[in-house]
């Protein structure tokens, strides 16, 4: 195993941070996040198609991080049922994280907020995601967040640098150049149970009134209706609406 050089103060600026992790395998990164940012750090997670890959990593390189997972109340019942058997399988600081409307009072105020265009989706996505994430990291004191996404997961996250900052927080991507062929060879080779919807034709996981089954090739079209693909979290830095 390689050393790694670690600074002797955290370096906060992403350019840096980018270019320290890229020659790195996907556990050196966790390690020397782990190393650097200490109690700055949070994970995020959506229990979705390949999120197993990400805890895994974390379980074996840095438990002690919380994990958030964002629970709309509209993930679809096998998403729940596997984020239970995760939780039961890998040891993690899990931390369950929901909107401060109950999605039954959010429905009889406002109706179905993601079928009401892009006015009511972005009101949706403050509720469910945003407003509820921004609370985790001020609850924790995080302000350095792990997260899943990869590049391969559609064009908006092509040219995505292994850091990047959004509002004061600044966001690392550890798996951020892995090909779905490597996603599905560490699912193989750690054993790790697959979504209970993979089988059924999904090829993107989220709430289940915007997702549906599609083939790879549409993954992007199979949330939101083809509309949009990011659901609030994971907008670029640069965009005016972007909360966290």
């Amino acid at each position: 195993m390689r050393a790694l050089k670690f600074h002797a103060e955290p370096d906060f600026d992403p350019e840096v941070l980018s270019v320290d992790l890229a020659p790195l395998r996907a556990g050196e990164r966790l390690r020397l996040l782990r190393e650097r940012y200490g109690g700055n750090l949070v994970a995020s997670t959506s229990f979705g198609l390949q999120s197993a890959v990400m805890l895994h990593l974390l379980h074996q390189h840095a438990p002690d991080v919380p994990v958030v997972f964002l629970d709309t109340g509209f993930h679809f019942p096998e998403t729940y049922q596997y984020a239970d058997q995760l939780m039961g399988l890998l040891k993690l600081d899990m931390r369950v994280y929901q909107p401060e409307v109950s999605a039954a009072r959010m429905q009889a105020l406002w109706g179905d907020l993601w079928a009401q265009g892009k006015e009511g989706a972005d009101r949706y996505a403050l509720l469910t995601k945003i407003e509820p994430m921004n609370r985790a990291l001020t609850e924790l004191g995080s302000d350095v967040w792990i997260s899943g996404l990869r590049r391969s997961h559609s064009q908006t996250r092509a040219a995505r640098s292994f850091a990047e900052r959004q509002k004061k927080t600044l966001k690392v991507y550890p798996i951020l150049d892995w090909a779905d062929i490597q996603v599905e060879t560490y699912l193989r080779a750690h054993n790790l149970p697959p979504h209970p919807l993979a089988e059924q034709g999904y090829v993107t996981m989220g709430d289940w009134h915007s997702t549906r089954p599609a083939s790879k090739e549409e993954a992007e079209a199979s949330r939101f209706n083809g509309e949009k693909y990011e659901c609030g979290l994971h907008f670029d830095s640069s965009a005016s609406d972007f909360q966290i």
